[in-house]
């Protein structure tokens, strides 16, 4: 009704007193000799090219689901197509969170990474892939949206930190409605499961990714008070280096699968040495003012 009558006066608008009057001058002749759509035609076309589907960015939380948002919950509940990153091969960590939730008959749209560790992230081919992969994912969700159709995308976290829902969004906000809805990071579940607070008074937090060069995290992890690094997996050995050069590593502690039925807990200096799940996260909290 409201769209109908918005296409109805912008196409009045567009036609003119003129034509108005002319329309009122001719009266039924129009429909004796018609030429094209009629009005109400064209009003309904208008009306349907103006109707578009939502994108919508959603925040899962860091894994367990009684930590998602209440609005997360009421949209996936009530999902008509759902869109969701993975590994080619895997289900995915955003499609596992929400297991036993989507209604029945929901559309579900895997979007496969081309690469995920297969190639370094300083070769050039791993941007040139991941570029053409988000392109064609954009062009799918855009044709949905389009249409008319919702599209819940999943996101681990929060859709705007570090997410594969970011590259989506920057080239979808300009050709169709796009919205986010926030959530508990991992990084807050992780610090959570330490059972002790990540910051005190004025600390200066840093969140610091384990592909970075070594010489930069040392850097970073100097002048910071509190420290989370995310990214570790094939990247924990320079970590572990980095914290040493700081003289940070016996502060540091590991949190494997945070808010997941198979989380761990540990001092890093007390891990064996391995590679840690590339989820992992690995937290150094500061000692700043208190009360």
């Amino acid at each position: 009704g409201g769209a109908l009558a918005g296409a109805a006066g912008a196409l009045l608008h567009r036609r003119g007193p003129a034509r108005r009057q002319r329309d009122h001058r001719r009266g039924d002749q129009r429909h004796r000799e018609p030429r094209g759509m009629t009005v109400q035609q064209e009003v309904r076309a208008a009306a349907a090219q103006a109707v578009k589907g939502t994108i919508w960015g959603v925040g899962l939380g860091p894994g367990d689901p009684e930590l998602m948002s209440v609005r997360a919950d009421r949209l996936l509940r009530g999902a008509s197509h759902v869109a969701y990153f993975r590994k080619a091969g895997r289900s995915g960590q955003a499609r596992r969170i929400v297991e036993g939730m989507l209604p029945d008959g929901v559309v579900e749209i895997a979007m496969e990474y081309p690469v995920t560790t297969e190639i370094p992230l300083t070769d050039p081919r791993y941007n040139a892939l991941l570029s053409a992969f988000y392109s064609d994912c954009t062009t799918r969700l855009q044709a949905l949206a389009e249409a008319g159709h919702d599209v819940l995308v999943l996101a681990e976290g929060d859709p705007f930190f570090y997410g594969s829902f970011m590259h989506l969004h920057a080239r979808l906000r300009d050709l169709v409605p796009v919205r986010v809805v926030p959530a508990i990071t991992g990084m807050g579940a992780a610090w959570a499961a330490t059972d002790a607070p990540i910051t005190w008074g004025d600390d200066v937090l840093a969140t610091l990714m384990g592909t970075l060069p070594e010489e930069v995290l040392v850097t970073q992890m100097q002048q910071a008070d509190a420290l989370v690094i995310m990214k570790i997996g094939r990247n924990i050995d320079k970590i572990r280096r980095a914290l040493r050069r700081a003289g940070r590593f016996e502060a540091a502690w590991l949190v494997e699968y945070a808010a997941m039925p198979d989380q761990t807990v540990q001092r890093l200096s007390e891990a064996e040495e391995r590679i840690t799940p590339y989820f992992s996260i690995i937290i150094v909290h500061g000692q700043g003012r208190r009360p």
